[in-house]
């Protein structure tokens, strides 16, 4: 539609509606059991909130593994049209320990040249400078930062120059 010649603007009005809707107290009940047969999740620590299938998830857990699996949790329950994952990632270990724990994982891995690469952290927030001479090694300096404790966002500043 938006390649026809005289079209400036598309309404998209379509809903698609399962043969058989579920209601929200089924659905939330269903969220809360698959959180609490995930062991990653922190499920005491997760408000779960349903409205016409759209779920919100609320709270804080101390790694992302543990947001994304609760996430993944909601997703897949039949019924679910929606998830907006608004969990907080707080650390409960200081900056430099963050640093620290970052800085030394990327010197043991094997396909990062550490010394190309400068960390910092503030708040739980990581912050990653310099080159590297690929993708992968990028990538591997990013899950790297995500690994550590206390880490509730990654900025990657990193260059990739061959």
């Amino acid at each position: 539609m938006k390649s026809v010649y005289g079209v400036q603007a598309v309404a998209n009005d379509i809903e698609v509606k399962p043969a058989t809707m579920r209601t929200d107290p089924e659905i939330a009940r269903d969220i809360v059991n698959a959180m609490k047969l995930d062991l990653t999740v922190p499920d005491d620590r997760i408000k779960t909130g349903v409205h016409d299938g759209y779920v919100t998830l609320e709270g804080t857990v101390d790694w992302n593994f543990q947001r994304a699996g609760a996430e993944a949790c909601a997703r897949n329950v039949h019924g679910v049209r929606g998830v907006l994952n608004h969990i907080a990632i707080k650390p409960k270990v200081s900056a430099i320990e963050v640093t620290h724990n970052i800085e030394a994982a990327l010197r043991r891995s094997a396909e990062v040249d550490s010394r190309r690469i400068a960390v910092s952290a503030h708040d739980g927030e990581v912050e990653l400078n310099g080159s590297v001479r690929s993708w992968f090694e990028r990538e591997e300096a990013e899950r790297a930062a995500w690994a550590a404790p206390g880490v509730s966002e990654v900025i990657d500043h990193i260059a990739v120059v061959p």
